[in-house]
């Protein structure tokens, strides 16, 4: 599968026995659809997680394309709040999520429940991610 940002092939990287890919230049993720699920299990529950998605209408970021259907993907926020929401690229037919470099990282931060935070946590240890309290 090659990144829709650089276009160059993503590896395989295995995050909490959940496989992601992973881009060696561009440092982006993607994850198949209900990985990212996966991930925040014990940070956040499924509703609000599907709740914390919205359509971006007013973002003139290029679209990028889906790796898996190779269709334009959409544009969404994740998160409530205006101010620390991130803009991310969504498959409008549902094959997952595009995460450029670090905002896997901002969703984990706004979806970091507790004490616990262990997405953070692991994304700090496996991509030397500065974890902010």
């Amino acid at each position: 599968m090659n990144c829709p940002n650089c276009n160059n092939l993503l590896i395989i990287l295995e995050l909490n026995r959940v496989e992601i890919d992973y881009c060696t230049s561009c440092e982006g993720i993607w994850l198949d659809s209900g990985e990212l699920e996966l991930l925040l299990e014990n940070e956040v529950s499924p509703e609000a997680l599907n709740n914390s998605f919205r359509v971006d209408i007013t973002s003139t970021e290029a679209k990028k394309k889906c790796p898996i259907c190779s269709k334009k993907m959409e544009k969404v926020l994740f998160g409530q709040d205006e101010k620390a929401s991130v803009h991310l690229d969504k498959c409008c037919y549902g094959h997952g999520l595009w995460f450029d470099k670090g905002e896997l990282h901002s969703v984990a931060q706004i979806s970091a429940a507790g004490e616990e935070k262990k997405l953070l946590n692991l994304l700090n240890k496996m991509f030397a991610y500065k974890i902010q309290n």
